[in-house]
């Protein structure tokens, strides 16, 4: 036959027993040296369980040898050994013991047939020395007793010994047939012997065994598992007579390396040689369908086994079932297996591993509890699983019953299961529980160590890093889940410093570029305000998932960049990376934060087209971006557009119109929130008292502030506080404020309760009281700007003028620079900035000449500068240059120049706007018939018809 043969082999063709020798040659004699099988040591312990009495135990064997041959009956023989073959088929091992006893006792005189029953028992049963020691009492050892004694070994997972005992056959110059053959070859495949098997199969062709089913099938079977794939598809094609077991033991090679095309190949090449398929031959199939996720062709192979017939067999169902669970189709392998009539173990094992990795927690212990309830029992992947499952359900009681089922199966000890408790109480935040697991395993890997960091993610103590520490020290190599778990410690803990260190291991470790620890980092640096670190970051990622680009998008809007959210944003846009709700609140708030209304509009368009308008916490970015951007009553319809209303909504709503001077609808949705059942924040409370402030409301800001605590249960912060200060500050009443100052929980003050204080002194000019806060500023934060000007402006609007040089002197000399006024405008979807007193715009003549036209109809209709706002020692002619080119009033003539179509007009300013500008704003709201919606550092101004909506209490 046309097959490659093997040079290597020298085999003699004179020779009597080439196999022996052959066998030789793979196997030195050193291999039988004080062999285990030559020794007779298990013998008495062997008598000792069959209870024979000590004239018959004196033989030390467990078969009495005879002087003297009978003749018995055949009959009774062949009964013998057909109880055998049943007990071995049953593994009754007592059963087979007492018959063997029997056989003892009665004298009888054994046949060839029933020495054979006997060592297939034993080795049927798992007692292969027993076996063994039968086999050497038979008077007449043949090649069937070797086999049977060889496919026992075998059979127990024995490859080595079996090839060991078949060196012993071929001593005694027995022959092999095709069924020795076959079995020695099962011997190479369990022991991946593939070099012995290759010697192996050149004796086999030249003796003519090829030409066997049984045999051929083998080899192919041999090579395919070794990995041999090519050889064993040319076995597979050269023999004579193909058969489907030697077709499917191809196919599983293939199934096994993944190679799902080239097994489709080969069994398109299988039905086109007609050969019949059956379930074996599917289920081989479907392993590789799989293994590779392969889900097209797994659904082609479910239509050929409903057609053939084959989709009612528990094995390929219980294939069907894996492939649909690994192509993560949990819904399709729910249907075919709640069709099987008596599902496997493994089969509930993956249906529950399924459900877990498909994020449906709840169905996978449902499951898990049937599966009990039915009294199978589980093995250690069954209980991985469903463990795995439980650290996202927050069922400490149900966590604390599975520990209990490890113990009861026996699985207490298994590193797997460990593993996956260590992480389900870590995650549960049984940290004590999962510390103990971890103390009580005898062998830890990488994956106990990650789990037992994994319980320090959001955590503010240091163990997390300790841990990393004990990892490196304890020579394991951290993989991406361990330098995730330790930059989620180092964001918990906003510890740069440590993450920049363990960023430094992992560019060691060559995993900079992996999507999942870049997105760790990023994070950790978002977090830490480190935005440049982690922008380079994301220009070094190889590949960019949303959950990166989410990450990076809101941390530039976390930190006041929302020109770049923006940027990020279009930037996945372009790679084709579709955003979530996440990502388009997140650059919802960018624009927010810039007040930049026409990118806005655009992601309202593009949250609408995907669908995401009814998500609440997209609803309550676009809430908060138009209340920022100045469009209140685009914020309220969307607000009211939506049919449920959580926390965050609410909140987003009130917060919104307590800016934009509607302190009586911010209460009258506050009233609402807690008709409709929705239980107020800490945050809720915060936008109400400020509303209370911003309409002087004093005593039902009182009462507010009181039901925090009393009713809701809230205890306040110092934002409450800060607004409660606020509230009283700017009523005037300074002896109440200190007296609630002195009675704070909170101690000490922080500098947001002083610099609200200041900012109510300046509006009232106590001078002594600012003077005493304003020196406590300094010392808690000495380099900020606003708390020196705030200061020089007291003093400046009593004329204490040497003082102010004081304050500015000390700025000089410490280095600190003001903030200059800045408004900027959006007009023809451009942004436009300016500076009080600039110069600098390309249009500055057009906008003075519009200030002056503008100034001109005002002093018509009674307007004068009120100089008292110009915080300078010069002249009132300077004063009032000074007032006219303010920034806003920039803004607003640049404005005015380039939309008489428009009736609204948007400026945002960085600081608060002065008492002459708000009056100035309020005569051109009139004179223009003009919307003008100034923000400023502190709340929104709507000028309408010569007023604004703060009713000038701000």
């Amino acid at each position: 036959m046309d097959f490659p043969q093997f040079p290597h082999l020298k085999m003699h063709r004179r020779s009597p027993t080439p196999l022996k020798n052959l066998f030789f040659n793979a196997f030195p004699k050193t291999h039988f040296i004080n062999h285990p099988y030559r020794s007779n040591k298990f013998i008495s312990s062997y008598l000792t369980s069959l209870q024979l009495t000590p004239s018959t135990a004196q033989s030390h064997s467990p078969i009495k040898r005879k002087h003297t041959l009978r003749k018995w009956d055949k009959e009774k023989l062949r009964r013998y050994s057909e109880k055998l073959r049943d007990c071995a088929a049953n593994r009754s091992v007592n059963e087979g013991k007492a018959i063997h006893k029997q056989i003892m006792e009665s004298n009888i005189e054994l046949d060839s047939h029933l020495w054979v029953s006997l060592i297939n028992f034993y080795a049927k049963c798992g007692c292969l020395n027993v076996a063994r020691q039968v086999l050497a009492d038979m008077p007449h050892r043949d090649v069937v007793s070797w086999t049977a004694l060889i496919s026992g070994f075998v059979g127990e997972g024995c490859g080595t010994q079996g090839l060991l005992l078949f060196r012993e056959m071929l001593e005694e110059d027995i022959r092999p047939n095709e069924f020795t053959l076959a079995t020695v070859l099962k011997a190479c495949c369990v022991c991946l012997n593939v070099e012995f098997g290759r010697q192996l199969h050149s004796q086999i062709v030249k003796s003519g065994f090829f030409s066997d089913g049984h045999v051929g099938s083998t080899l192919v079977d041999l090579y395919a598992k070794c990995g041999e794939l090519e050889y064993a598809e040319k076995v597979c094609h050269n023999l004579p007579a193909k058969n489907a077991v030697s077709w499917n033991s191809l196919l599983n090679g293939f199934a096994l390396m993944g190679d799902d095309q080239k097994v489709l190949r080969l069994f398109s090449r299988m039905k086109e040689t007609e050969m019949k398929f059956n379930k074996y031959t599917l289920c081989t199939i479907l392993k590789g369908c799989a293994s590779s996720g392969n889900l097209k062709t797994g659904q082609v192979v479910h239509g050929m086994a409903i057609v053939s017939g084959c989709q009612d067999e528990e094995f390929v169902s219980c294939s069907l079932v894996d492939m649909y669970s690994k192509c993560g189709l949990a819904d399709d392998a729910l249907k075919v297996f709640w069709m099987l009539k008596s599902p496997d173990t493994v089969t509930w094992s993956a249906m529950i591993c399924c459900l877990e990795q498909q994020g449906r927690e709840e169905q996978a212990a449902e499951l898990f509890c049937m599966m009990m309830s039915l009294g199978l029992r589980p093995n250690q992947f069954t209980l991985t699983s469903i463990v795995s499952a439980a650290k996202d359900l927050g069922d400490i009681y149900f966590s604390q019953c599975l520990h209990a089922c490890v113990h009861k199966y026996g699985f207490a000890n298994e590193t797997l299961v460990c593993n996956a408790l260590i992480t389900m109480y870590m995650k549960n935040g049984s940290v004590d529980d999962g510390f103990k697991i971890f103390n009580a395993m005898s062998q830890r890997d990488l994956v106990s160590w990650n789990g037992l960091l994994s319980g320090f993610h959001d955590s503010e103590s240091c163990d997390g890093l300790r841990i990393f520490r004990e990892i490196l020290v304890n020579g394991f190599k951290p993989n991406m889940y361990t330098f995730i778990s330790a930059l989620r410690s180092c964001t918990s803990l906003s510890n740069s410093e440590v993450g920049k260190q363990v960023h430094a291991q992992v560019i060691k470790d060559s995993l900079d570029s992996d999507c999942y620890v870049g997105t760790a980092l990023i994070d950790m640096y978002v977090k830490s305000k480190c935005m440049k670190d982690a922008e380079k970051i994301v220009n070094r990622l190889n590949e960019i998932d949303l959950f990166t680009w989410t990450t990076i998008i809101a941390g530039c809007a976390q930190t006041d960049q929302g020109e770049k959210s923006i940027h990020y944003f279009s930037q996945m846009h372009k790679d084709g990376v579709k955003p979530n709700e996440f990502t388009l609140a997140g650059c919802l708030r960018g624009c927010s934060g810039i007040a930049s209304l026409k990118n806005g509009r655009q992601l309202h368009s593009f949250v609408i087209k995907d669908g995401h308008v009814d998500d609440p916490f997209v609803a309550s970015a676009l809430v908060d971006m138009y209340g920022k951007c100045g469009c209140i009553d685009d914020a309220e319809m969307i607000f009211e557009a939506m049919e449920s209303h959580d926390t965050v909504l609410w909140n987003t709503i009130i917060s919104q119109y307590s800016q934009h001077g509607q302190g009586e609808k911010a209460l009258q949705a506050f009233e609402s929130m807690i008709i409709k059942g929705v239980l107020p924040d800490g945050v809720t409370f915060i936008g109400i008292l400020s509303a209370c402030s911003h309409l002087g409301l004093i005593q039902v800001g009182r009462e507010h502030f009181n039901s925090m605590s009393e009713v809701y249960g809230i205890p306040p912060t110092i934002e409450h506080y800060a607004c409660m200060v606020d509230i009283l500050g700017r009523a005037g009443k300074f002896n109440e404020v200190e007296s609630l100052i002195d009675r704070m929980k909170l101690t000490p003050p922080n500098s947001l309760i002083w610099e609200t204080l200041l900012g109510a002194c300046k509006v009232h000019g106590n001078v002594e009281l600012g003077q005493r806060v304003a020196e406590k500023l300094f010392q808690i934060e000495p380099e900020v700007d606003s708390n020196y000007i705030m200061l020089s402006n007291i003093f400046a609007a009593k004329g204490m003028w040497d003082e102010v040089a004081q304050i500015r002197a000390s700025m000089s000399h410490q280095g600190i620079k003001k903030e200059p006024g800045c408004s900027w405008v959006e007009v023809d979807t451009q942004t436009h900035v300016f500076l009080s007193q600039d110069t600098s715009h390309k249009r500055i003549l057009e906008i003075h000449q519009k200030l002056e036209e503008l100034e001109e109809r005002l002093f018509s209709v009674g307007y004068i500068p009120n100089t008292d706002y110009v915080l300078h020692n010069v002249p009132d002619s300077e004063k009032r240059k000074i007032l006219s080119h303010h920034s806003e009033r920039l803004a607003l003539a640049f404005s005015l120049i380039n939309n008489n179509l428009n009736k609204m007009v948007r400026i945002f300013k960085n600081l608060r706007i002065c008492g002459d500008c708000h009056e100035y704003m309020k005569l051109v709201s009139s004179i223009t018939n003009k919307n003008i919606v100034i923000r400023d550092a502190k709340r929104f101004h709507h000028f309408q018809d010569g007023a604004c909506s703060c009713q000038d209490y701000w």
